[in-house]
């Protein structure tokens, strides 16, 4: 069984994290969208909790609703025993959760786990299914996504296939910085290994390889990114490609609104991160 993150452990340091600069989290995804679809598909619903170690859908599963992460990520794990499951994406305020509806498939083939606590929305299936149907501005703003999720787990794939773990361990920790928003969180060595698919003495020493070029502090299971910069420069180049292709074919869909002065406050806050994001 996947072996979950222990609760968080203060950390005690004399060298300071930078912050990072905090905008309103919004869904980028939903953002990119007028307000008349928008409100089709959130209607009056409030936002819901999501928590950590939450599975929200296993392999197999019959998908029962859409998630829109607001300040929450998840992890798509592929289905397998013990070791043999492996991460192959995750999911933040700039996606969804439920892909397989956008091409008539109910069925979940990965499992949903909830890995950064915080908000989303959440969208009842059918009715999701309903308006994509009867609403063509929303399903293509949608497949334009379902292309980007595809080719980065096509990168994912070659990512683990062909590069070394320090490469993918800062890749992977950068991900998980864009979307919890923050430079610090917790995960263990275990967890790790899992979500890499590598041995734990293998996270052990990439972690140890990151840390001592001062890139970040890892004790006890929280990480804390010292250096975005320097981070970036160790990971492998699956992650400026991911954000390359998300703002080369999302990011112009939300800047051609924004020249047109069509978009709604939430629109122009995610034109600004896309552009942000695809340089």
């Amino acid at each position: 069984m996947l072996s979950l993150p222990d609760s968080p452990v203060p950390v005690t340091t004399t060298s300071p994290v930078p912050s990072i600069r905090r905008a309103p989290i919004e869904n980028l995804l939903l953002a990119s969208l007028s307000d008349e679809d928008r409100a089709r598909l959130l209607g009056d619903a409030p936002p819901i909790d999501l928590r950590l170690a939450e599975t929200l859908s296993e392999s197999g599963d019959r998908i029962h609703h859409v998630y829109f992460p607001i300040d929450s990520f998840i992890s798509l794990i592929t289905p397998g025993v013990d070791r043999a499951q492996l991460e192959i994406g995750l999911v933040g305020n700039e996606g969804m959760l439920g892909v397989p509806l956008l091409l008539g498939i109910h069925v979940s083939p990965l499992r949903a786990l909830v890995q950064g606590t915080g908000h989303a929305w959440r969208i009842d299936a059918s009715h999701f299914m309903r308006l994509i149907e009867s609403h063509a501005t929303i399903r293509n703003a949608l497949n334009r996504y379902l292309y980007v999720f595809l080719a980065q787990l096509m990168q994912t794939a070659t990512c683990t296939r062909y590069h070394l773990v320090e490469a993918r361990l800062a890749r992977w920790l950068l991900m998980t910085r864009d979307r919890a928003h923050s430079n610090q969180f917790h995960v263990t060595h275990e967890f790790l290994a899992y979500m890499l698919g590598v041995r734990r003495v293998g996270v052990t020493s990439a972690a140890s390889a990151l840390q001592r070029r001062k890139l970040i502090r890892y004790q006890r299971g929280d990480i804390a990114v010292l250096d975005v910069s320097g981070l970036e420069k160790a990971a492998c180049p699956c992650y400026a490609i991911d954000k390359k292709i998300y703002g080369r074919v999302l990011g112009k869909r939300r800047a051609s609104r924004h020249a047109a002065g069509r978009e709604s406050k939430a629109t122009r806050l995610a034109g600004e991160i896309g552009a942000a994001i695809s340089c």
